[in-house]
């Protein structure tokens, strides 16, 4: 898929020769060193230190996961694209701007949001007008008029809440959502807006690796030990656009039934091995689908799109040009 390879059995990833190796069950798939970006563990996978040191030498970052398809940590090659300047600058960002660079995420959010859900209110799902009448006439306002990230990270929790509740018009009712469980998720829909965030995520570190941003330094989310803030702050405002349409579109078309692709226990619920492989395909092909840059004059995928808020991000920190994050409407 691109440059991203994924391994879904457990066994072992070594290096071989010029190329890596994956041994399962006595059998060796090789996995081809040129165009690989990223890895991801969906299961226990062994490795050596030999096989780190051949992956950071070839900049390749590897993300693990836990059984619960929940993410563990990622291994991140030696940081080559270093830049104190920048540091500072973000730091400085963080103690003098950060209200501001926070008030533009979430206002994105609600942008995203709100054009997920006109695209159903066009297709007659008309009950969603109320909360696309709520984010244009009062949400907008009370970003502004939030006077720091405590306020604003409640008008952020109101426009998720609002969107979980039109799902009930958007999805079939064995998927409709009583509230929003996370670790770990109990129902099919928690368990698949819990992977979806996951692969964003762990897609995000990767596009903030290959800038100069320094990944622990957010702005709405608090920075904070053991985690890569500022992907969660810039994956933010493409959850509705790739995660939730990813959902939606796999839902509706019936390529993920309840019955089929989930395994269900005592207080807890997982895509199971087939479902997983539908939504990482579906996701994968959402994060390479194209859409025309009114700016740029030409076509980018949304993969690049992630990358691009990076670079704007940096382009406010160092030059103070207006930070606005991707916008599904405007396509930039």
């Amino acid at each position: 898929m691109g440059s991203t390879r994924y391994i879904a059995s457990m066994g072992e990833l070594t290096r071989k020769d010029n190329s890596l190796c994956f041994r399962k069950d006595g059998k060796n798939v090789y996995i081809p060193i040129e165009g690989t970006k990223e890895i991801y563990c969906l299961n226990e996978v062994s490795i050596n230190t030999k096989l780190l040191d051949f992956l950071s030498s070839n900049n390749i970052i590897v993300h693990f996961f836990n059984y619960h398809e929940g993410y563990s940590g990622t291994f991140y090659p030696r940081d080559k694209y270093n830049s104190g300047r920048l540091l500072v600058k973000q730091v400085q960002a963080f103690s003098e701007k950060r209200l501001d660079i926070a008030k533009a995420i979430v206002k994105g959010i609600g942008v995203n949001i709100c054009e997920v859900l006109y695209h159903y209110y066009k297709h007659n799902k008309k009950e969603v007008k109320e909360t696309i009448d709520w984010i244009k006439n009062e949400f907008f306002n009370r970003v502004d008029g939030s006077s720091n990230i405590k306020e604003l990270m409640a008008v952020e929790g109101e426009v998720w809440q609002r969107f979980y509740s039109d799902f009930k018009y958007i999805l079939p009712e064995d998927f409709v959502m009583n509230k929003r469980v996370k670790r770990p998720p109990d129902n099919p829909i928690n368990a698949l807006i819990s992977f979806g965030n996951t692969l964003l995520y762990t897609k995000t570190i990767s596009a903030i690796y290959r800038t100069h941003l320094d990944q622990r330094i957010s702005f709405l989310h608090e920075p904070s030990e053991g985690r890569f803030s500022l992907s969660l702050d810039i994956s933010e405002v493409f959850k509705p656009v790739i995660v939730y349409r990813t959902i939606f579109d796999l839902v509706n078309n019936k390529k993920l039934k309840v019955e089929k692709h989930f395994e269900k226990k005592v207080n807890y619920c997982l895509l199971n091995e087939e479902g997983r492989n539908i939504f990482i395909e579906a996701f994968e092909e959402r994060m390479e689908s194209v859409f025309s840059h009114p700016k740029l004059k030409r076509k980018l995928s949304y993969r690049t799109a992630i990358k691009l808020d990076c670079y704007k991000l940096i382009k406010f920190i160092i030059e103070d040009k207006e930070f606005i994050p991707f916008s599904l409407k405007d396509g930039m």
